[in-house]
């Protein structure tokens, strides 16, 4: 997972982006870990909350400027009107000034409340459009529902504020949420991983780099890092042994080794934190009720051709 990221509002695919050539990144393989195989479904899902044509519309209808002033106002809603520090910590790998451009000021625009309402209505607008199929969400929701409500909420704030939300009567508004509610679960988890091996939020960014999955220009453009930042970033990941030296540095052994800890620890925490309720035959299930929305997800071009979490584009 390692902090996955959003490119700029526009043309979101990310060969179309400088310095990035069509499947061009390398995109790991899905492991076998059920938290692994639910997050690589329900996280398609949740994303059309970014991609989706109609999102930067709704902000702005709502009086947000612009793309990353919507994203970051409608995931930060339920968290409701708070400063930019908070967001800083929860999001974890975003430049300070970067959110602070955005927040507070967007609740002077508009509402946590408001900005649900749009988010929700956007996301469920844009799965049915591409045909998720409304039993399927249903049946699906009505196994994970119990999941979240049971997981545990230490130390993951974007879950607990999402798990406190009420849950839509639309099947595929429902579904969208929980999908929501449970990607923010394994995502606070995986920040808590990552603070327990030392690692930032932007050097978890160079991690990924060194890995080969993005080139390090974009994510410092989308994520507003300036070049000296990542510079001492860098060295001081060499100096712990986890990347080599010089301009392009790479994963040592250690680094890989470290990278390799924290997404085994990520779906590790994310399943003994709340999913294992469902068990194998109820995550299989899930999995079976949500491939063809996810494959329709991706068949109708709302997620970038190369994806913001280097999921790769099966289910």
């Amino acid at each position: 997972m390692l902090l996955d990221f959003h490119p700029p509002h526009g043309d979101l695919r990310l060969s179309r982006l400088p310095g990035v050539a069509g499947g061009g990144a390398r995109l790991p393989p899905v492991g076998t870990h059920p938290a692994r195989r639910l997050w690589a479904t329900l996280e398609p899902l949740h994303d059309v909350v970014y991609f989706a044509d109609g999102v930067r519309t709704a902000g702005i209808a709502l009086g947000l400027r612009g793309f990353w002033m919507t994203y970051f106002a409608f995931r930060a809603a339920p968290l409701g009107p708070v400063p930019a520090p908070p967001v800083t910590a929860a999001f974890a790998g975003f430049h300070p000034a970067m959110v602070a451009k955005a927040l507070p000021d967007a609740w002077s625009r508009t509402t946590p409340a408001a900005c649900l309402e749009a988010r929700a209505a956007v996301s469920t607008a844009a799965l049915r459009e591409v045909g998720a199929d409304p039993q399927a969400c249903g049946r699906a929701a009505g196994l994970l529902g119990p999941a979240a409500a049971a997981a545990d909420p230490t130390g993951r704030p974007l879950f607990a504020a999402n798990a406190a939300l009420a849950l839509p009567g639309d099947p595929v508004g429902r579904l969208w949420q929980l999908a929501t509610t449970l990607r923010e679960h394994r995502g606070d988890g995986h920040i808590a991983v990552l603070v327990s091996e030392g690692i930032s939020g932007l050097e978890a960014h160079l991690l990924q780099v060194a890995d080969g999955r993005f080139p390090d220009a974009l994510i410092r453009q989308v994520r507003g890092w300036p070049a000296e930042d990542w510079a001492t970033a860098a060295e001081a990941l060499h100096g712990r042994g986890l990347l080599t030296a010089g301009g392009s540095p790479q994963l040592t052994p250690a680094g890989r080794a470290v990278l390799e800890q924290v997404e085994s620890r990520t779906d590790e925490r994310a399943w003994t934190g709340g999913l294992s309720l469902l068990g194998e035959q109820g995550a299989e299930e899930v999995l079976a009720l949500l491939r063809p929305a996810v494959r329709a997800v991706y068949a109708s071009g709302i997620m970038p051709e190369v994806n913001p979490t280097g999921l790769p584009q099966t289910a």
